[in-house]
């Protein structure tokens, strides 16, 4: 198989793309590198993927439709996993700009271009932040998702919205992928187990929001992997063309037990600034993955015991701590 994957320097976007190259499945990545973290750490993620002959990579900005077009009819794209965007809900307070660019109009570019070339099916990263202060749990894909409480969740929920439009007009095979707080290697540097990582091993407080009382369903990395490509692999009818799913663990643990288990790992303390909860931030997210197993026998398989030893044998590699 031929997959565009998007945002392949990135942190699910490296895996995935690591996945299919492993199984013999030729990749075409593309991703800017911006510097909204370490570029060291995203050069790193490239350069394991270059190894590969099966590779072929091209850094450019996907606002750019002409290069992603020309991309598209050079390798006979049929099959996409769009996994760039602006991530982050704390740094779309102060950045909305970036967000509208790169979450509003590339993806407005990715259906064009979809649309144009008739690709067989375009799976792309939706958000468990698009179901708000929902206090209803887990949460199902068909709870209420129309009041977003941070513009990084208003820009997924309008590609959600966007992609719908376009399957039904143009019948157009799109899956939406609601990711909950994935974690594992080669992380991102602004998600809690790498910042708690890094500070606890350097002596440093981290900050714990709401005193650690709001919960996540932190899913690692492999399970997500399993499950983008269980969906990658799937025939629809031609009546089921369009799918929104949760991806997720189906657990919620509270951030201080999340923490706990850091700490019992690096068997060391963390100095803690207890801070309240920030704005635009979810009190708790647990995922209803049902829907998701059903259709492609998905079950994530890694506990957070396991996945944070992982995370952390990883870190002290990279790093040589």
């Amino acid at each position: 198989m031929k997959v565009l994957v998007t945002g392949n320097a990135g942190f699910i976007g490296f895996h995935v793309s690591n996945y299919l190259l492993k199984n013999n499945h030729t990749v075409i990545g593309i991703d800017n590198i911006n510097s909204y973290y370490d570029v060291k750490l995203k050069n790193s993620r490239l350069n394991i993927l270059k190894k590969y002959k099966n590779f072929h990579f091209y850094k450019f900005d996907l606002i750019n439709i002409r290069k992603l077009d020309n991309l598209f009819k050079k390798f006979k794209i049929k099959y996409i996993i769009h996994l760039a965007a602006q991530a982050g809900v704390r740094y779309s307070i102060d950045n909305p700009k970036t967000y509208f660019k790169n979450n509003l109009e590339v993806f407005f570019n990715v259906l064009e271009v979809s649309k144009i070339n008739k690709i067989s099916h375009l799976i792309f990263a939706s958000t468990s932040s698009v179901y708000g202060e929902n206090n209803k749990f887990p949460l199902k894909e068909n709870d209420n998702t129309d009041k977003p409480i941070s513009f990084y969740a208003a820009t997924k929920k309008s590609n959600e919205v966007l992609a719908h439009s376009y399957s039904y007009i143009y019948n157009l095979p799109c899956t939406a992928l609601r990711f909950f707080t994935v974690y594992g290697p080669y992380g991102r540097p602004d998600m809690a187990l790498f910042k708690f990582t890094k500070n606890i091993l350097e002596d440093k407080k981290i900050h714990l929001y709401n005193n650690g009382n709001h919960s996540r369903d932190f899913t690692y990395i492999n399970d997500i992997v399993s499950g983008i490509i269980s969906i990658l692999k799937k025939k629809d009818s031609a009546k089921n063309i369009f799918n929104t799913f949760n991806i997720g663990n189906g657990n919620s643990r509270k951030l201080k037990d999340y923490l706990k288990t850091i700490e019992k790992k690096l068997n060391k303390k963390a100095k803690i600034k207890n801070l309240p909860l920030q704005l635009g931030d979810i009190k708790k997210t647990h995922s209803d993955i049902s829907m998701l197993n059903n259709y492609s026998d998905y079950i994530p398989e890694t506990s957070i015991e396991e996945g944070v030893d992982k995370f952390i044998d990883w870190y002290l590699e990279y790093y040589k701590k």
